[in-house]
């Protein structure tokens, strides 16, 4: 008890730093005590706990660290991969699992979903913790803790993940354009987080897991060339890195790290590229040049202890989206993660 009070008076006062820092810089105090209100004092959803699983599988957090280690060991491409992989399934319906499902018409079989991974880490970690503990593991709560724990591996911070998430048994393809794909401004991004329950903080702290992971050049070949139509290439994109990405995108198929300077490391080099322009989506730089979320960008960048804690918090939020939860929501336990119980 002595041990969580501490670490959320000690988040509360890392936010009140970021919020003094933001509101001397850019005269904006109201508008960021109230994100703070609605983000670094969030608390998780009644009806999860982090000792959920404590007596019902003692063993499964364990089981899935060993796996997500295991395979991020041999392909560290994985860690960004279940982030984002988690981010896709809190989008859209909430953490439900969703993104898992493996059917005709699924979030999963859309065209904006092509290039999402990870998926047979969870089937492995599933089939094993059936093993352990039958009907007992949601799908959700797996993706919701390997993305913890790609999260760490990749150097990122560590953080309580409460538990009690029952899988969701709708998955619909139309629905996976509504999630953020990298070309929309930021009145879009932060309507969409709102939308789902989070905040202009949120925003740029997740953002930051671009620090780690590879994009294709499908999602911004028009800053290269034609701009909001213009012909030309984006203005806000740094020269020599335009000339760089010009020589990387032969195809639109072709992959190029998010951060270019330290792309196998999670730190806040993302936010000092913005600074520099060479953010490589348009969402990315957009942070830095709207003058709504440019105080974040510079506080996140210049103390790297300030995002780490507000990156887990805000980890925890994402987490807490849309879950199905007891005996009343629509949800199950399923056996397989492709499918609902009985397909």
């Amino acid at each position: 008890m002595k041990h969580h009070y501490c670490f959320s008076l000690f988040l509360i006062l890392v936010m009140l730093e970021l919020i003094t820092i933001s509101s001397v810089a850019y005269g904006q105090g109201n508008v960021l005590k109230k994100t703070l209100n609605s983000s670094s004092l969030h608390r998780p959803k009644a009806s999860l706990s982090i000792d959920y699983y404590h007596r019902k599988c003692p063993d499964a957090e364990g089981i899935i660290s060993q796996k997500v280690s295991a395979w991020i060991k041999k392909d560290p491409t994985l860690a960004p991969a279940i982030i984002r992989l988690h981010f896709h399934d809190c989008a859209l319906r909430g953490c439900d699992g969703s993104i898992l499902l493996n059917h005709k018409g699924s979030e999963r079989s859309a065209f904006e979903s092509r290039t999402l991974k990870g998926f047979q880490l969870i089937d492995e970690i599933k089939s094993e913790l059936e093993r352990r503990c039958p009907e007992t593991v949601s799908c959700a709560d797996i993706l919701t803790a390997a993305a913890r724990d790609a999260t760490i591996l990749a150097g990122g911070p560590f953080w309580e993940v409460p538990f009690g998430r029952k899988d969701g048994r709708t998955s619909l393809a139309r629905e996976a354009s509504m999630v953020p794909h990298g070309h929309e401004n930021i009145t879009t991004l932060l309507e969409f987080l709102q939308g789902i329950g989070l905040d202009m903080l949120d925003l740029v702290a997740l953002s930051g897991s671009h620090t780690v992971g590879r994009s294709t050049c499908h999602s911004f070949m028009d800053r290269l060339y034609n701009f909001n139509g213009t012909g030309k290439p984006d203005p806000s994109l740094n020269v020599n890195y335009l000339m760089l990405l010009r020589k990387r995108c032969k195809r639109e198929s072709d992959l190029v790290y998010l951060d270019a300077i330290t792309p196998r490391t999670f730190d806040t080099t993302y936010y000092t590229n913005l600074m520099r322009k060479v953010g490589l989506l348009s969402t990315d730089q957009s942070l830095y040049s709207d003058a709504r979320t440019a105080p974040f960008v510079e506080a996140f960048a210049t103390q790297p202890f300030l995002f780490r804690s507000q990156f887990a918090v805000s980890m925890v939020k994402l987490g807490n989206v849309g879950v199905l939860t007891g005996s009343t929501d629509k949800g199950e336990i399923r056996v397989n993660c492709n499918y609902v119980n009985g397909a």
